[in-house]
């Protein structure tokens, strides 16, 4: 009885443990410029596995919500010295508060009465040219 005990554990272990290992699926409905833009870029990486480019994507923007989350900028260098600083929104949702980016402004008093007076305008109405921009 015991012999009959031990191997039903047995077996319930070993299919709980096929259980945590099975990978998961992921599927996406990329429209057809993103598919595009992924497809080029496992080209260039020379990577022929969506598996291995979203493992490799994960890792990048795993790194990159962790530096944001300590209210680090993440930066691109030229050769040149020319800095560029990430701003993307949805890393911004992790950053603190007091590491956001800033621009000073320095505005004429003439810009600001225009400003003003634009603010109290009723607002205009979409020109065709936005319109078809919007759609696509």
């Amino acid at each position: 009885m015991r012999e009959i005990l031990m191997a039903l554990t047995t077996q319930s272990k070993t299919k709980e443990a096929r259980q945590r290992a099975r990978k998961s699926k992921f599927q996406a409905d990329l429209a057809p410029p993103e598919d595009s833009r992924l497809r080029a870029l496992k080209a260039e990486l020379q990577m022929t596995s969506n598996t291995d480019f979203l493992v490799d994507a994960l890792t990048l923007f795993g790194w990159a919500v962790q530096e944001r989350r300590r209210g680090h900028r993440i930066v691109s260098e030229s050769s040149s010295g020319e800095k560029k600083i990430l701003v993307f929104p949805r890393l911004e949702r992790v950053a603190p508060d007091v590491d956001l980016p800033r621009i000073d402004l320095h505005w004429s008093e003439r810009e600001i009465e225009s400003l003003a007076e634009l603010a109290q305008r009723q607002p205009a109405e979409p020109t065709e040219a936005l319109i078809r921009a919007m759609r696509g």
